[in-house]
């Protein structure tokens, strides 16, 4: 049950989940700091204006992932930290606290992979159009040339996006994210400049250093059909759930069923000449995030059918999960994992995998100065476990993060789902190993998987 030599172990963060600092040292607010100021919008009010108070507690997190041997971190970089009014001057002193991160990761012997997009937009650039207009692709493309030229080759992977799926669909369809749109042509339109972003920014780092190595990171979901209906609902939902993203970074064009199935919604036209070849560049790895699976089947279409981002939500559905289930509702599925990278790899069969994130929430208890969160080591050993199926199996896979490094701000959900490996008191901010964190720790030094 060994993983490969040089397989990389690391953990994972996101910049509006963990820093706090929102209105510090010249940053402006982000599409998170405005939506969850709005009322109703976050469980209970939650905000990230605090959230685990990383950006005044750089060291002593450090030192934290010092004491669990990490490979790797995986953190992310505010854009409107770094570019406060979305385009033009840099904020040196937001260049700076990353600067300082990643001295620190390299003066410990961690490895820093720098994602430059996790979901906070500047609210200025939001608010002339956002992820719906083709100016916020080319503004992120100076943001990310602007990163790299400040961090250099300090950094050792530069993953473009996280999640555009997310974004695009949570965030500008369903509602449930920032900005909170519910309109599905924008959701369209802005999954189509994310990927124009992604190509953009590659270009834009690799301008600065040439031999970067770049990433980008998607969550793709792995649909399992139900009936004789299943394999259809799966294709509508593979289509604008994974390869809207795929199919132009790695291939150089938008599936034509996809198209054809969103024809009620849009004509595509906002796609230009040249988009797609400036979106599929070569990259060096691509990151997968992975959670859990969903079963489909075809519903009966109603009398009226409306436009859907999802080719029709009135028409698919997804099933409800057949537990056991983690603290999101999520169902435990380590084979979802297996399947995801075995197909990947026989699709991409040169493309190198990560998984750059994977894990679970459970409802934590603090006792006698202690979190034994036996759940979530049985679920990350299943899927570690997983991983090496699909290694076994081909998958030219070199490294897995563990989401989350610490508990954190949870987007919609404020603080009342727990991801990390360490606990994090949120009146206290006092950082607190749980059991998961000392086996995944073992893990690290002896390359075999413990016991759960």
């Amino acid at each position: 049950m060994r993983f490969p030599e040089g397989f990389v172990l690391g953990s994972a963060t996101a910049s509006y989940q963990i820093e706090g600092a929102v209105a510090e040292d010249g940053r402006t607010p982000s599409v998170w700091d405005v939506f969850s100021h709005t009322p109703g919008r976050t469980y209970g009010g939650d905000t990230g204006d605090v959230a685990d108070d990383h950006y005044h507690r750089l060291d002593e997190d450090l030192d934290l992932m010092a004491s669990l041997g990490l490979h790797a971190y995986r953190f992310s970089v505010a854009w409107p930290r770094v570019v406060p009014e979305g385009r033009g001057a840099v904020n040196r002193a937001g260049l700076d606290f990353y600067g300082r991160l990643v001295d620190g990761l390299l003066e410990r012997g961690i490895t820093p992979v720098a994602t430059l997009y996790h979901w906070d937009l500047p609210q200025v650039l939001e608010d002339r159009g956002g992820w719906r207009v083709r100016e916020t692709a080319e503004a992120f493309a100076e943001y990310a040339g602007a990163v790299a030229e400040a961090l250099g080759d300090r950094v050792d992977t530069w993953t473009t996006l996280n999640e555009p799926w997310c974004a695009a669909f949570l965030g500008y369809a369903a509602g449930v994210h920032a900005p909170g749109a519910t309109d599905p042509l924008a959701s369209l339109r802005a999954a189509h400049h994310l990927n124009l972003a992604h190509g953009l920014g590659a270009q834009a780092v690799r301008a600065v250093l040439p031999d970067a190595k770049v990433s980008v990171t998607l969550n793709l979901h792995v649909f399992r059909p139900e009936g004789e209906t299943g394999p259809e609902a799966a294709r509508r939902l593979d289509a604008v759930g994974n390869r809207v993203f795929l199919g132009p970074m790695l291939e150089g064009a938008y599936p034509a069923d996809l198209l054809e199935d969103t024809s009620a919604i849009t004509d595509w036209s906002f796609v230009q000449d040249g988009d797609l070849e400036a979106i599929r560049q070569p990259i060096d790895v691509l990151g997968v995030n992975y959670y859990s699976t969903s079963h489909v089947r075809l519903r009966d279409a109603p009398a009226e059918p409306e436009p859907s981002p999802w080719t029709g939500a009135d028409v698919v559905e997804v099933l409800p999960p057949e537990g056991p289930l983690t603290d999101m509702g999520w169902n435990i599925d380590p084979a979802g994992l297996t399947d995801l990278l075995v197909s990947l790899h026989e699709t991409y069969p040169d493309l190198p995998l990560m998984v750059t994130e994977n894990g679970a929430a459970f409802p934590d208890v603090v006792e006698d100065g202690a979190v034994h969160d036996r759940d979530r080591i049985d679920y990350l050993r299943r899927h570690l476990a997983a991983a090496q199926d699909a290694i076994a199996r081909g998958a030219d896979l070199r490294g897995y993060f563990v989401w989350s490094l610490m508990d954190n701000f949870e987007w919609a959900l404020g603080y009342s789902k727990r991801f990390g490996i360490v606990h994090v008191d949120y009146n206290t901010l006092e950082r607190l190993p749980k059991d998961s964190a000392r086996w995944f720790a073992e893990l690290i030094r002896t390359g075999d998987l413990p016991d759960a």
